[in-house]
């Protein structure tokens, strides 16, 4: 058994609970996810099952797309709606939405985060999380992530008994992008503390929410022996790659870790995805280091066919 099956996380579960009961579906060890989802969070969640777990790597470092709620008025200790408040403001019912939108489109492009207390980045060996609920403070390491489109997708909602106001937003970024501190920062350009109140992940290595099937359906399948209607094929997870197609004397030398000379492969193509009998990719080249004229296999996906 190989392929993917883009699953859809409910909430109340993690990752890790979603690859255990997995392997028990599909009565098989040799699965993995493609990026971790807060419990609280629900949404695409790609599962690799047997060869398909050698393009996790590429899977995990693709573009995410999020759909979620910001809450300007009050933040939390976990910068989303399951933590304790820290600070509050009343939001003034004027609030107009052209400001909004200039405040977020401020974030498009390269930015630098700081991951919250309440994660699970390592800090001296411990996670983020095993500091804050120790009540200890730490110094957080910033990165460089990448916004590449923000957008609001609703018009603001005003709660008077809270005095609070929401609005819904979309939001696609790199790997490792905290949705959350976005949005505490976004309210912070309105002037305002706030958190994230709702997320929901719709895409994830290139599977959307309408490809995602919920584990019971999984089981069905399986269940049905009809599990080929819902697992895709790994080359779906390699589809933002360059193709180069072998010959069956250039499959030969491939299978058994072959360099293959640059000149052979079209100008255009810098980290081609090696295919031969049409659909199957059977490894990943990229430049040679040493030799300037040479590719070598970084992932070797097959040996056999």
């Amino acid at each position: 058994m190989e392929g993917i099956i883009p699953l859809w996380k409910e909430k109340g579960m993690t990752s890790h609970d979603c690859v255990f009961k997995m392997r028990k579906i599909l009565k098989t060890k040799k699965i993995g996810h493609s990026g971790t989802l807060d419990p609280d969070v629900e949404g695409v969640l790609p599962i690799a099952i047997g060869k398909a777990t050698k393009v996790l790597e590429y899977m995990v470092n693709s573009k995410k797309t999020y759909e979620g709620e910001i809450t300007l008025g009050y933040s939390t200790t976990t910068e989303d709606g399951s933590g304790e408040t820290v600070l509050s403001k009343t939001v003034d019912d004027q609030l107009k939405l052209e400001d909004i939108d200039k405040a977020m489109d401020s974030f498009i492009g390269e930015i630098i985060q700081t991951p919250p207390m309440y994660s699970a980045v390592k800090v001296n060996g411990r996670r983020l999380y095993e500091y804050a609920r120790a009540g200890e403070t730490v110094d957080r390491p910033s990165r460089s992530v990448n916004i590449y489109n923000y957008e609001r997708i609703s018009n603001i909602s005003y709660n008077s008994e809270e005095s609070t106001a929401s609005f819904a937003f979309k939001v696609s970024c790199s790997k490792g992008t905290y949705v959350r501190t976005l949005a505490v920062d976004t309210g912070e350009y309105l002037g305002y503390p706030s958190h994230m109140s709702k997320l929901t992940r719709t895409e994830s290595g290139g599977y959307h929410s309408s490809d995602s099937f919920t584990l019971a359906q999984v089981k069905q399948a399986m269940d049905n022996s009809e599990l080929e209607k819902i697992i895709n094929p790994l080359e779906s997870a390699l589809t933002s790659f360059s193709a180069y197609h072998l010959n069956e004397e250039e499959w030969s030398r491939v299978k058994n870790g072959s360099l293959i000379p640059k000149n052979q492969v079209p100008e255009n193509i810098k980290m081609p995805v090696v295919f031969y009998l049409k659909q199957k990719a059977v490894a990943i080249y990229s430049d040679h280091p040493n030799k300037l004229d040479l590719l070598k296999p970084v992932k070797v996906l097959r040996t056999e066919l």
